[in-house]
């Protein structure tokens, strides 16, 4: 039997509770930015797109309505601040894949893959380009993604992906002792600061002509010539609506069960000095993933700290969005020892911030797309923590679909079909749970799958955290 590498040299126990002493439960992201304050809506308001959220996928939706139609008047309305939920609390990475990740993509639209890939591709350049056009400060950084194995099962995985590197090229590249192997694939994927993105997302749309409304939760949809989208204290007339809510219950029936809400926590280390940074390597900055199934992935920022998250994925049972949630500390204990394990020669680094967010994870593990009321409501929503990207690319489907024309987006597969639901209460807790107690057998014995996760796999519900 295998154990996993992080049972195996864990770093003593008073070190860890030093390193955690000093943290505070905030967004170290949010924290580090000046958020501009957005009038709440009161009144009525007319629109020709009203967009509901003020995420990434709601930001970049107002975005690309305004660049596609600049006369086209928009109106965003988002509950609590700008970016202050997932799109604030992320890791920064930026991906290529729409479909979170190869596998998962060619599991599911085989005969689709390579046009997949392509658009993916394509959307990652553009948000470059975007970046560039409207001289975005986001920290943006094109270092690309390595992928490493930490268990020998996890090298066969890694030998036939793009830029192999066996031992001694990994632990050249970055300088752990718990790394067997690794792949760098050196253009699928960038590095941003997330609330950067965010707020400079609502500063371009504004500039374009959008009128943005904070602190305006969206009680109800009514209508449909137009869509009368009704708030606390008013409304928007819009011809067309679209839905970019994500982890929030949807304001449709019919998406009610499409997605759950799973708790990723993350840890952030106070700024390394030269002498740490040199005992680490890591001089081309590529974000980092392990192989498990129960994977963490990390990065540095543009300040030299260091991002560490995943492995624990939590859900709650009734699939409720809580503050209370987010500070868990036996999970954030269990990140420090891996963080010390994966780079003992940091022992002493402290951590400042700590704190979770919830992801919209459905049952195909990638964004589901679709219309409602005739038409005139277009919704995206199930990034399952690959959104960071994947929104922009959901922005111009959800356009597309309320222009009604086909286009080489609406035509795909993954657009056009909606992946199963998950059941209701208690069989969702039920199914998730055991299913994450198979995930963590599989990553302690060398990768073997059982027959829960065998099944999951047959039905096209198979995945890992």
């Amino acid at each position: 039997m295998s154990t996993t590498v992080f049972d195996r040299r864990p770093p003593s126990a008073r070190a860890v509770t030093d390193a955690l002493s000093t943290t505070q439960p905030s967004v170290f992201w949010l924290d580090d930015v000046e958020r501009p304050r957005h009038p709440s809506l009161r009144g009525e308001v007319r629109a020709d797109l009203a967009v509901v959220g003020g995420g990434y996928a709601g930001l970049w939706t107002a975005v690309r309505a305004k660049e596609r139609d600049p006369e086209r008047r928009v109106v965003l309305v988002e509950a609590a601040g700008i970016g202050w939920a997932a799109s604030g609390r992320n890791g920064g990475f930026c991906e290529a894949s729409i479909t979170h990740g190869h596998e998962n993509g060619v599991t599911r639209w085989p005969k689709e893959i390579d046009r997949l890939e392509r658009l993916g591709a394509e959307n990652l350049d553009d948000i470059e380009a975007t970046v560039g056009r409207y001289g975005m400060d986001v920290d943006f950084e094109r270092t690309g993604a390595l992928s490493v194995a930490t268990e020998p099962h996890q090298v066969e995985w890694l030998r036939e992906e793009e830029g192999f590197l066996d031992t001694d090229a990994v632990r050249a590249e970055v300088h752990s002792p718990t790394y067997l192997a690794g792949a760098w694939d050196k253009r699928s994927n960038a590095l941003v600061h997330p609330a950067k993105l965010a707020l400079e997302l609502a500063r371009v749309a504004a500039e374009l002509g959008v009128e943005i409304f904070e602190h305006s939760p969206v009680r109800g949809l009514e209508g449909t010539h137009p869509v009368s989208v009704r708030t606390e204290h008013g409304r928007v007339l819009a011809r067309d609506v679209v839905l970019a809510t994500n982890v929030f219950p949807s304001l449709l029936k019919r998406n009610r069960l499409m997605t759950v809400p799973v708790y990723d926590y993350v840890l952030m280390t106070e700024p390394l000095d030269a002498e740490q940074l040199a005992g680490i390597g890591w001089s081309h900055r590529q974000g980092l993933s392990d192989s498990a199934n129960q994977f963490h992935y990390y990065r540095l920022t543009a300040g030299n700290r260091i991002l560490f998250g995943g492995y624990d994925a939590v859900y709650h049972y009734g699939g409720r969005v809580r503050a209370r949630y987010e500070d868990r500390p036996e999970t954030y204990r269990t990140l420090a020892e891996h963080f010390f394990t994966t780079f003992p020669q940091l022992e002493g680094l402290r951590f400042t911030h700590r704190w979770a967010g919830a992801i919209d994870t459905c049952t195909r593990f990638c964004a589901y797309y679709g219309t409602a009321r005739e038409g005139r409501v277009a919704y995206a929503a199930g990034f399952t923590g690959l959104g960071v990207g994947a929104t922009r690319f959901a922005a111009d489907v959800m356009l597309d679909l309320l222009e009604g024309a086909p286009t080489e987006r609406t035509d795909l597969e993954m657009v056009r079909r909606r992946p199963l639901p998950f059941p209701p209460e208690p069989a969702a807790a039920i199914g998730i749970n055991l299913t994450r107690r198979s995930l963590d057998r599989a990553d302690r014995h060398g990768g073997r799958r059982d027959v829960l996760l065998r099944t999951l796999d047959a039905l096209g519900l198979g995945f890992d955290s």
